[in-house]
């Protein structure tokens, strides 16, 4: 298998792998809005996220920019409203994404490790 398949491979499990994360993230909040109670904008947006999300299992089979794009909008419906009413949360937040870039630049960098470099000329 190429690098670049492999790279795809990585992709698609990762993304399912974050939809399933959000999938659960959102039944439990959701589950659990009748015991606390949601603000209103908070329910509104985790529902249009759980029928995203759902949907992207089904519409994002063949579709990476509908995967991503799904996991961009669950996942801010789920921060940005946290954030703003408790700003202290985006130093855990920022702190966070130094690992997660540090994955990214990972897999960015095995993705491209199979890729075939040009020849020099020298043997």
């Amino acid at each position: 298998m190429s690098g670049q398949g492999n790279w795809n491979k990585v992709e698609w499990t990762a993304s399912y792998f974050l939809l399933a994360v959000l999938f659960t993230v959102l039944i439990i909040r959701l589950g659990f809005a009748s015991v606390w109670i949601l603000p209103t904008l908070d329910l509104v947006l985790s529902w249009i996220a759980f029928v995203a999300v759902t949907a992207a299992f089904w519409f994002g089979r063949k579709s990476r920019p509908v995967r991503l794009w799904v996991i961009g909008y669950g996942a801010a419906t789920q921060l940005i409203p946290m954030v703003i009413r408790e700003p202290v949360l985006l130093l855990p937040i920022v702190g966070a994404a130094i690992p997660v870039g540090i994955i990214v630049w990972a897999l960015i960098a095995l993705s491209k490790k199979g890729q075939a470099r040009p020849s020099t000329g020298h043997s």
